[in-house]
């Protein structure tokens, strides 16, 4: 028993620990998924014939200057339930492999 009375490698503390680990990876990563998102249905200018997005940079850009640095975190709470709820997954099989492995293997 630790801190706050919880228990070392605990589901419960695996399930927080992914959580929180969810939270980091879809901040850093949430700009970039929209960035590929916008230049995968970008569609041709009808005029010029010209593609508005050319690379991801130019994508993070251009759409931080138009419409601000935010609307690359347009559609967050799903992309975070997505990568939340699949590193979750993944921290406890890990766990549960552990614990296993740890009972009965040694």
């Amino acid at each position: 028993v630790h801190w706050l009375g919880q228990k070392k490698n605990s589901i419960p503390n695996v399930f927080c620990s992914a959580m929180t680990s969810g939270l980091i990876y879809s901040m850093a990563t949430m700009p970039l998924e929209a960035s590929k998102n916008r230049m995968a249905s970008q569609k041709r200018d009808p005029k010029t014939g010209k593609l508005p997005y050319t690379s991801t940079l130019q994508t993070l850009r251009k759409v931080s200057a138009e419409n601000g640095f935010f609307a690359l975190y347009n559609g967050f709470f799903p992309y975070y339930l997505r990568c939340g709820g699949h590193t979750v997954s993944m921290f406890i099989l890990v766990q549960i492999l552990r614990d296993f492995y740890a009972q009965n293997m040694m």
